[in-house]
């Protein structure tokens, strides 16, 4: 009775570490660029493409158009009736951009104008 037991626990944990290993190597391993990399699959591309390819970001920020721009503006001779909307986001990633084999910035700030990346940043300071 006891090496029965014994062989039924030893096949129901045999059972649950494998099917414990298929579900971790199932999950998608996190990808990393390098700068260059990063630079060359994102600038000039959709927020549709980042979004496939990074997911979404930890942090979205929408820039705000400071009090008192307009006068500036006119007073440098730009009409604002005729300029287009203008939509600035910045999307904030972490620990995906390598800047040597070992380590990877903390943040990647990536600016959509638009829905399109128009400007990439690396941050280890934040």
């Amino acid at each position: 009775m006891q090496s029965t037991l014994k062989k039924l626990l030893t096949i129901v944990m045999a059972t649950s570490i494998l099917a414990l290993a298929s579900q971790v190597s199932a999950a998608p391993a996190k990808k990393t660029y390098t700068e260059d990399e990063f630079i060359g699959s994102f600038s000039g591309k959709s927020k549709k493409v980042v979004v496939d390819k990074l997911g979404q970001p930890f942090k979205k920020e929408l820039s705000v158009k400071p009090s008192g721009a307009s006068t500036v503006l006119m007073r440098a001779g730009a009409d604002e009736k005729k300029s287009k909307p203008v939509k600035v986001e910045m999307w904030y990633y972490r620990n995906i951009v390598k800047y040597d084999p070992k380590r990877t910035y903390k943040e990647t700030e990536v600016t959509l104008v638009n829905d399109k990346v128009m400007n990439i940043a690396f941050f280890n300071n934040r």
